[in-house]
């Protein structure tokens, strides 16, 4: 007869075995999931760092990016920006849009801005269109709201942003700076809705109110405004420029991540060198004594303001022995200022470009881009392949390992890893589209307001749609846009303006109307 003990034993062991059992399921199960996954490739995966910059030059730099040093670079301090360079690859010929919400609205969704039809600058109130008034035109019906995470918020483009899919995929995602991808109310004007995990200083204003710690960056006790910069309490009735206070929130952010062994995602989105040129006083003097005028003065030393900025975030990630394991992308989101608010002559200050911020010309959309991949990007290395804002978008999520993820938009943008890993890779006959269909400034200027353009290979064609001229321009030959070959290459002209014309009906891009008939301006061709 089996003794009770014995049937005790054996329940128990059957019992143990089952819960074994159980728990190698539901590891299994655990590590199969996409949770579990993403944080197991997450370690392998590399900290990546946008480095964003407001309204900055392709010329705001002593790094050249023309063939040749210009007295533009010999007039900026940007040794941070040299030395980034230095360890990796320096883009010739990147391009955003003319103005800054468009840009930053394509940069995480990966779409170009006649596609998103957020084609200008976005208010911080609701509903509240930035165009300025024509007497002639009736302005166009495009997404003055922005961005959107969710479908069903009106004069808005829904898109899965970035920072969501590197979020889902192991990132802590840290927003630092200006955010401007959305009015005030709406779900875009707020980093958390697009995927971040951290926000500091990010609204929907696109420019602080001041850069001065002792004006507590806008805020009380002086009179606010929509532009008064939120969080950096702690920098208050200080003499710490907003530049550096940016700087050191984000370097604390990171720490956060680092303990935590998690790869991160930096937004580190600067507000300089934005209006209002604010002088930060460690640097004006030395432009002061070089010969320029205040304004300039002024702007420079937000320039080098900027890129202490830089150097002091790459000494960070040397100290923490991270340096190695970290993407750094440099760009800014549109030409520098040139119609109006600098010193000197207008329309001047990109030269050999043409124009500035809100131009369709090279000086409004050509931008410095340099990319640091360590152990990818060779060091001092040059591409002249011309890649777009749009871009930015699947090259990091090419950098980030995540070559399966769901997005709702169609993505327009291409990624420029391929070049990153070998100079020489070609990206294949693109065609890059800008489309600005609206009036930024009263004055105006060369290709400001009511313009679209378009390039492909060394060709580039300019549509002024108040008048419907169309101009060619070849670019290898003729950067500054001086020589208008429409007359001379009829094939050439009317090969880009039918593609022109052709891609802004397919992604239904908005257009201006005729005050006086009412009548939709018509696509390059006159169609």
């Amino acid at each position: 007869m089996i003794s009770f003990t014995l049937i005790l034993h054996s329940i128990i062991n059957s019992m143990t075995m089952i819960v074994r059992n159980l728990a190698a399921a539901i590891l299994l199960i655990t590590s199969l999931s996409p949770s579990a996954q993403a944080q197991s490739s997450s370690a392998k995966r590399p900290n990546i760092i946008i480095f964003l910059v407001d309204d900055m030059g392709w010329q705001d730099t002593s790094v050249p990016f023309w063939e040749s040093m210009t007295s533009a670079n010999k007039r900026y301090r940007t040794p941070n920006m040299e030395r980034l360079a230095a360890q990796g690859m320096k883009f010739t010929d990147a391009y955003t849009t003319p103005v800054c919400t468009p840009s930053r609205v394509s940069m995480i969704t990966g779409v170009n801005a006649a596609h998103h039809h957020v084609v200008n600058w976005t208010s911080p109130l609701k509903d509240n269109n930035t165009d300025n008034k024509d007497d002639a035109i009736l302005p166009a019906v495009w997404n003055l709201n922005g961005l959107s995470d969710r479908p069903g918020i009106p004069g808005t483009y829904r898109a899965t942003p970035l920072p969501s899919l590197l979020r889902d995929a192991g990132y802590h995602t840290v927003h630092v700076g200006k955010a401007h991808w959305g009015s005030a109310g709406t779900p875009g004007s707020n980093p958390y809705n697009l995927g971040f995990t951290v926000n500091i200083a990010g609204h929907a204003a696109g420019h602080p109110q001041s850069y001065l710690g002792e004006d507590n960056y806008g805020n009380p006790p002086q009179k606010p405004t929509l532009q008064a910069v939120p969080d950096l309490q702690e920098f208050h009735a200080s003499s710490t420029f907003l530049t550096d206070a940016l700087t050191q929130e984000a370097l604390k952010a990171i720490r956060v991540p680092l303990r935590m062994g998690q790869p991160f995602f930096l937004h580190l989105s600067h507000y300089a060198i934005h209006t209002p040129i604010m002088k930060d006083k460690r640097y004006t003097q030395r432009y002061l004594d070089m010969g320029m005028d205040s304004v300039e003065a002024n702007y420079a030393s937000l320039v080098e303001g900027m890129d202490k900025s830089l150097g002091d975030l790459m000494d960070f990630l040397v100290e923490q022995k991270i340096d190695r394991k970290t993407v750094i992308v440099f760009l800014s989101d549109n030409g520098a200022l040139s119609a109006s608010q600098r010193g000197g002559e207008r329309h001047t200050h990109n030269l050999p470009l043409r124009s500035g911020k809100g131009s369709v010309y090279e000086g409004g959309i050509r931008i410095p881009l340099l990319v640091s991949w360590p152990g990818i990007a060779k060091g001092g290395s040059v591409s002249k392949t011309p890649v777009m804002v749009d871009d930015l978008f699947p090259t990091i999520l090419e950098m980030a390992g995540i070559s399966q993820y769901d997005a709702v938009q169609q993505i327009d943008g291409k990624s420029y890893a391929p070049v990153l890993k070998d100079p020489a890779a070609s990206l294949g006959e693109r065609s890059f589209i800008w489309h600005y269909p609206v009036k930024w400034i009263p004055a105006g200027g060369p290709g400001i307001n009511f313009h679209s353009a378009i390039r492909k290979g060394d060709w580039k064609l300019v549509y002024d749609m108040r008048n419907g001229r169309t101009e060619l321009y070849n670019l290898r030959n003729d950067i500054g846009e001086k020589l208008d070959l429409s007359s001379s290459e009829p094939k050439k002209l009317a090969e880009l303006s039918a593609e022109l014309s052709d891609r802004l009906r397919l992604w239904k891009s908005p257009m201006p109307s005729f005050k006086n008939t009412g009548r939709q301006m018509p696509f390059p061709g006159g169609h």
